[in-house]
């Protein structure tokens, strides 16, 4: 008896490359949508390209970068059937980190990660993605789409993604800025950003049992509404703050909690106190909490609690700080001080109650 083999075929190993072909056409209007002037060339090079001669302006340009991804949020994304907000987070994460520096974000690239290319869907997450880089004030010029079968299901995916900022060294913020008497100002989250869901959707799904589609009266909407609530982008929001008034640092408040990331921008001897009486986190804090019985102390290192950037001041520019952003629709208010005189022996610390 013999047995007729036919010839291998990438195909037949899983990868569709006319799939991936087809998900390219349907991204580059979003990404065309993101095109900056300094942009040259379209999608579908081997490499995006920029140009530096803009940056000829700068009398000494400092190139910032960043990188990042979204976490186990994409799982709820995939279960939900929801792929156009994801994008929103990617491009949050990354380029928050940049701004914090002072840097303005000028491109960014993606990586998308599928076990099966559906080109509807991988334009989706690209849409998404183009929006936020739109709400950012920087150009998508490139990415890749990677079909892994065997590794990751038909529906599973994966996204992260890269970005590069400038900023004049004559205005890079951070610790070295910051002096006693400064004031801390917050800038409310959307919600839970994209930090902390391997805890929420262990307390939530596997302890209280929730679904996705379950309609939850405090939130006004179904859990899985709000869990894929998208990230605040707070860069042009940030860049605003330091052409109006002078700001001595920004801190992104991601994985971590408030207190861990503020101390990475307090300079040694200096303590940022943090008053929670100041703000009431949304409920949806609340729910993870009451729900897995998590202590206070493991909510506040895992998730922001409700603020999604702080910006570091000199007390006299606050009012200024706190009018700009409420003029671009950013919830804020003065959360603390920075002092020299505290019993507290970390950078950063919480202090009192939240608000009801």
């Amino acid at each position: 008896m013999t047995t007729e083999f036919t010839g291998a075929s990438y195909a037949a190993a899983g990868v569709d490359i006319e799939a991936g072909d087809r998900a390219v056409e349907l991204m580059k209007e979003w990404v065309k949508k993101t095109r900056r002037p300094e942009v040259l060339g379209g999608i579908g090079g081997f490499a995006g390209l920029f140009d530096a001669s803009a940056l000829k302006r700068y009398e000494r340009p400092l190139l910032a970068s960043a990188t990042d991804g979204v976490g186990t949020k994409v799982d709820l994304a995939r279960r939900l059937g929801v792929y156009d907000t994801i994008g929103h987070d990617l491009v949050g994460m990354v380029v928050d980190d940049i701004v914090v520096c002072g840097a303005e974000p000028l491109f960014m690239t993606d990586y998308i990660c599928v076990g099966k290319v559906h080109p509807e869907r991988v334009a989706a997450i690209v849409k998404g993605i183009a929006e936020g880089c739109v709400l950012a004030g920087c150009a998508l010029v490139g990415g890749e789409t990677a079909e892994h079968p065997g590794l990751l299901g038909p529906d599973e995916f994966d996204v992260a993604g890269a970005g590069t900022g400038v900023v004049e060294a004559d205005r890079l913020l951070g610790a070295d800025r910051i002096r006693t008497g400064d004031v801390v100002i917050a800038m409310a989250s959307s919600g839970l950003h994209s930090n902390g869901y391997s805890l929420v959707r262990h307390v939530l799904f596997d302890r209280a049992g929730m679904a996705l589609e379950q309609r939850v009266e405090e939130f006004g909407r179904t859990l899985g509404e709000e869990l894929l609530e998208p990230t605040r982008i707070y860069s042009l929001d940030c860049l605003a703050l330091t052409r109006t008034t002078e700001i001595h640092a920004f801190s992104h408040i991601t994985g971590g909690g408030l207190a861990n990331n503020l101390a990475r921008v307090v300079p040694e001897g200096l303590h940022a106190v943090v008053d929670r009486s100041t703000w009431a986190p949304g409920p949806v804090f609340d729910l993870v909490g009451r729900a897995g019985q998590v202590e206070r102390e493991e909510l506040e290192k895992t998730l922001n609690m409700g603020v999604g950037m702080i910006a570091v001041v000199p007390r006299e520019s606050a009012d200024t700080a706190l009018t700009v952003l409420a003029d671009r629709g950013v919830p804020a208010w003065v959360a603390g001080e920075i002092t020299d005189r505290g019993e507290h022996s970390t950078g950063a610390a919480l202090v009192g109650d939240y608000a009801v």
